[in-house]
């Protein structure tokens, strides 16, 4: 065993090691969302930052949202520290994402149990997913965030969930959550109308977030990272023909992950490399920046 995999050993024994005692702590002081006193603030932990917003909208001023995986921060790795941990021991709810994202794959049972009380909301409820990879077993492509209709379902299987830990403020919530999907439909409109006017057919992107983007808006994602693997000589070859033939001129990448390989092709074709992240908080203007990159790709 390396180094590297010795420094992962002892990484994973330490968190394991302070969740368990976090655990006995929290079970020893009674810790559960249901304990929570008329007037205080309902307070949800979600997974990733564009959830954030989608609770905060809802929520209003009645919400206190604990962020389990901070900005900059890639989700497919991420582990949490000791005080994230017990924070969420005080939650009245959980908004996962639902669709497979690794974070909350080792994560959100632990999490639970931390917090028996916890309502635990699964946001992708009624999303169609897509599959990723075609191995068996691969599971589904988890960034469903990306694509606003699938926002709008999560917006509202949020909004059912403070409902059932606050009843009291359910007609808040309701009107809160028709608000910011009147907002969601609008960008919708406005993303339909940039991506066609633009003429883009392919966006070529380091890694695979953008796949119900694509489907919702007509274009096809061509990553370079290959089922979360480094692009090999040959497959780095293949996309640079691709990228040529088919006029690609603009590289996409995002701050989570390395521009290595999206500058070698960049270079390669003589284009740019834009960074665009799937994971910005601020949900509505980061998805008009990223259909706005989209579509000044496509145009003549």
């Amino acid at each position: 065993m390396g180094s590297h995999d010795n420094k992962n050993t002892v990484s994973f024994s330490l968190v394991a090691a302070v969740f368990t005692a976090v655990l006995l702590a929290a079970a020893a002081a009674g810790c559960t969302g249901a304990e929570r006193q008329d007037g205080e603030k309902v307070v949800v932990a979600v997974t990733i930052p564009p959830e954030v917003e989608f609770v905060e909208r809802v929520g209003g001023d009645h919400v206190r949202v604990i962020l389990l995986v901070p900005p900059g921060a890639d989700p497919h790795t991420y582990e949490p520290p000791p005080g994230t941990l017990a924070d969420v021991a005080e939650a009245d709810m959980y908004a996962v994402v639902g669709s497979g994202i690794e974070f909350e794959l080792a994560w959100r049972e632990k999490i639970a149990a931390l917090n028996p009380g916890m309502l635990v909301v699964d946001s992708s409820r009624g999303v169609e997913l897509i599959a990723a990879g075609d191995g068996e077993g691969a599971g589904a492509d988890p960034h469903i965030w990306t694509s606003p209709k699938n926002a709008k379902t999560m917006v509202e299987n949020i909004r059912d969930g403070l409902i059932a830990v606050d009843p009291a403020n359910a007609e808040t919530y309701r009107q809160n959550a028709d608000a910011y999907l009147g907002e969601l439909d609008a960008l919708d409109a406005e993303i339909t109308g940039a991506l066609a006017a633009s003429g883009v057919k392919k966006v070529m992107v380091y890694h695979s977030s953008w796949a119900y983007l694509a489907r919702d808006y007509g274009f096809v994602e061509v990553p370079i990272e290959s089922e979360g693997k480094e692009p090999s000589p040959q497959r780095l070859e293949r996309l640079i023909k691709q990228a040529e033939e088919e006029n690609i001129r603009v590289v996409f990448a995002s701050p989570e992950h390395s521009t290595r390989n999206a500058e070698v092709i960049a270079d390669a074709i003589g284009s740019t490399v834009v960074t665009v992240s799937p994971l910005a908080k601020d949900y509505l203007a980061n998805m008009r920046h990223v259909a706005s990159a989209f579509a000044e790709s496509g145009r003549p």
